[in-house]
């Protein structure tokens, strides 16, 4: 009985170890190489486009790939609009008035659908987009490995859980991205994507008006300017990187050491935890900073992606077929 119970375990092991060497050998940088040879070079053409009209939209399409992969891993869950059957993860609280950058997805799909139709998924292409829109902005690159398909499924509950909080505790940073299967290192690697982009004044009201002991008066002090206690402020917003907000470099960190980080998320990278560490030598170093983000940007598009036979190749990016 015992012999029996051990084969069966490891035939299990087995089909387990080979269901993900499939997936694992399904993505690839060379995935579309034959099937439309044009469409990488067409979503990097159509991405510096939207970049030149908005500088932010760099940002923004980082965090749209960001955000679709911890929920439901690299599918472009994230993109679908409420249906019948479906309850958008755009309305999550960490999403609504928020991720932006569909349009510009949209946009993408329509130009390589007209040369390649029904071949690139949304998930690829989002993917590629935020490592697009990362050189545009002066930020490192990266070999994408593609051959995602798209979900026919959106989960809300998921996007409320999965997706981490301006107000979370490194703690519970640290547990959000590790079972992901993402480090320490990955995760402030990934945070100093923050390096460019904008937030709401909703967002870190509280951190610049608490006169807490981790932020720097004269920073509070500007940022209150333009984000009041009232809430006809909540929406103005702010570069989370008041040094270079339009460049993609390491002064995030730089920023975290002068506390001086916009969100609690920010800071609490730099206060006196297990991260201080990593914050610090990412502030010594621009080329060490680069390379842990590009290798943390493949390994968070390695999140259960959707290969093979399952899930589908989208039209619309924001509707299933």
């Amino acid at each position: 009985m015992t012999s029996t119970r051990t084969g069966v375990c490891f035939i299990l092991v087995m089909c387990l170890f080979l269901a993900n060497m499939q997936c694992e050998a399904q993505l690839s940088s060379t995935f579309y190489e034959k099937t439309c040879p044009n469409g990488i070079s067409t979503i990097g053409k159509a991405i510096r486009t939207a970049v030149s009209r908005e500088r932010r939209m760099a940002a923004s399409l980082i965090r749209l790939h960001f955000h679709d992969c911890f929920v439901q891993g690299c599918d472009a869950s994230i993109l679908l609009d409420d249906a019948p059957s479906i309850s958008s993860e755009k309305n999550a609280r960490n999403n609504v008035n928020s991720v932006r950058g569909y349009n510009v997805i949209d946009d993408v799909k329509s130009q390589v659908e007209s040369i390649c139709p029904g071949i690139v998924s949304c998930a690829d292409i989002v993917a590629v987009a935020a490592r697009d829109a990362s050189v545009v902005v002066g930020g490192p690159t990266w070999s994408v490995k593609l051959g995602r398909r798209d979900s026919t499924t959106a989960s809300l509950s998921l996007a409320e859980s999965n997706l981490p909080s301006f107000r979370d505790s490194l703690e519970k940073l640290v547990s959000l991205f590790g079972s992901k299967g993402l480090s320490e290192r990955d995760m402030v690697a990934l945070s100093g994507s923050h390096t460019i982009g904008q937030a709401r004044c909703v967002t870190f009201r509280d951190r610049i008006h608490n006169n807490a002991s981790d932020i720097d008066a004269g920073f509070a002090s500007t940022r209150k300017r333009r984000c009041s206690l009232d809430d006809a402020s909540s929406d103005n917003l702010a570069p989370l990187d008041l040094v270079t907000p339009n460049s993609f470099d390491y002064n995030y960190f730089k920023n975290l050491i002068q506390k001086k980080g916009l969100l609690e998320s920010d800071q609490i990278l730099f206060s006196g935890g297990s991260t201080d560490s990593i914050v610090t030598e990412y502030s010594k170093s621009s080329s060490t900073f680069s390379s842990d983000f590009a290798a943390a940007m493949v390994k968070m598009g390695d999140i259960d992606p959707t290969t093979g036979s399952e899930g589908q190749i989208r039209k619309f990016c924001n509707i299933v077929n």
